[in-house]
């Protein structure tokens, strides 16, 4: 009996290791998002779908290169660039050589210029930016690099496909453009006057406004002044907790017109909205949930709310991080070579799982792929939000947006 024992023990020790070895194995995703304050929800939410992304399209197909998994670890950057920095580092010093990261373009800008400088000087501890959200131009323009990769449709492109919808209605003779004050909000704002001077220069900008990211807690104000201004339509590229307070603010002030928006949707913003939002809220997005587009896009959002039953699909885009990025690793047949690696993701082409194609634009890195315009709505919806009753459904699609759009980029490569 005591050998037994002492066998058992030593055979739980060997498992333990080999456990621990093959955990070891794991090839790390850090995901650096705000998963505390004000954009908690947005950012656990993302953290969610990334986890779910990894298990259901890699991990549960037998993983990479032979059976590793992918694992994503979450550092909480509280939306700051300085946190984000030190939440860099520490990934860096994990071994840890992706790094995921999309709510706040400022952000984005900070990553971007470390992981440029820190590339150049530890070539033997090279990490690539999977940037799946941060939408200002200049980060697939002048301030690109080798490393950084965006999988979301930049902010210009966004709005060409926006002002499209505008320049058909006639209705519109008033546009306010108000957005949180920081490089995207700016983008945004750029973007909006550039092209509706372009396709609509008979339409008056009654407004062009920023405020403090993260800090108005009453947007009251803000509406008033849109009212006032006797806007026809309103633009906004805000997000989180700013688009939920805006919206809201907005819509109860009385104002009747659309909302234009980037990302107006999930992580309680739907919910907040509800029925007052259905015919003024519109947003401009990749990826179509409503109708879906397979059976198998159904059974992938199907097994999501299973797991995460207050969840909500809401950045497809995702799925495109991890699908390709597990692609280009195949065929490198490499996860610690970033230079093979990236060198896949340039140029890749690959299935969308939400519908049509998708090209990593090797000059830039910039995604190509649809982007739609939805509605936010109670008709013709299969998955709804924040379990509301009220989802998307795509109204309009662009194919390949921005597939000819110009670029300054001027790319160094290692």
């Amino acid at each position: 009996m005591l050998k037994k024992t002492r066998f058992s023990v030593a055979a739980a020790l060997a498992l333990s290791v080999s456990a621990t070895a093959a955990f070891a194995d794991n090839i790390k995703i850090a995901f650096i998002d705000p998963l505390s304050g004000a954009f908690a929800a947005t950012g656990t939410n993302g953290v969610h779908q990334y986890e779910f992304a990894a298990e259901t399209l890699v991990n549960a197909k037998g993983g990479v290169l032979g059976g590793q998994m992918f694992e994503i670890v979450p550092f909480d950057n509280k939306v700051s660039p300085k946190e984000s920095l030190i939440q860099l580092q520490v990934a860096i010093d994990q071994g840890i050589r992706f790094i995921a990261q999309g709510n706040s373009s400022g952000v984005a800008h900070a990553i971007t210029d470390a992981v440029n400088k820190h590339n150049a000087r530890n070539p033997e501890s090279r990490v690539l930016f999977l940037n799946y959200s941060a939408v200002d131009p200049a980060l697939t323009n002048d301030d690109c690099n080798f490393w950084h990769f965006r999988f979301d449709a930049n902010a210009d492109i966004k709005m060409d496909a926006l002002t499209d919808v505008i320049k058909t209605n006639d209705k519109i003779k008033k546009v306010y453009i108000i957005g949180q004050d920081y490089s995207f909000g700016k983008a945004v704002a750029a973007a909006a006057v550039r092209f509706l001077a372009e396709k609509r220069p008979d339409i008056e900008i009654v407004g062009n406004e920023l405020h403090p990211i993260g800090k108005v807690k009453d947007f009251t104000p803000y509406a008033r002044k849109i009212v006032a201004a006797g806007a026809d339509a309103v633009i906004t590229g805000n997000w989180g907790a700013d688009m939920l307070n805006l919206g809201k603010a907005v819509i109860e002030s009385g104002y009747k017109g659309p909302i234009y928006t980037y990302y107006a949707a999930g992580s309680g913003i739907t919910a907040a909205f509800g029925e007052a939002g259905k015919g003024v809220i519109r947003l401009v997005a990749e990826g179509q949930i409503n109708p879906p587009v397979s059976g198998e896009a159904k059974a992938y959002i199907d097994a999501y709310i299973a797991k995460y039953p207050d969840g909500n699909v809401d950045q497809p885009r995702i799925t495109n991080v991890i699908s390709m990025l597990a692609k280009a690793i195949d065929a490198a047949g490499t996860a610690t070579d970033v230079v093979a690696v990236a060198k896949k993701l340039e140029s890749m082409k690959s299935d969308n799982l939400f519908g049509g194609t998708v090209y990593m634009r090797p000059q830039d890195h910039q995604l190509i792929q649809d982007v739609h315009i939805e509605a936010h709505t109670n008709e013709g919806v299969t998955y709804d939000y924040d379990k509301s009753g009220y989802g998307l459904v795509v109204e309009s699609t662009v194919e390949m947006a921005g597939m000819d759009s110009p670029t300054s980029c001027k790319m160094e490569r290692p």
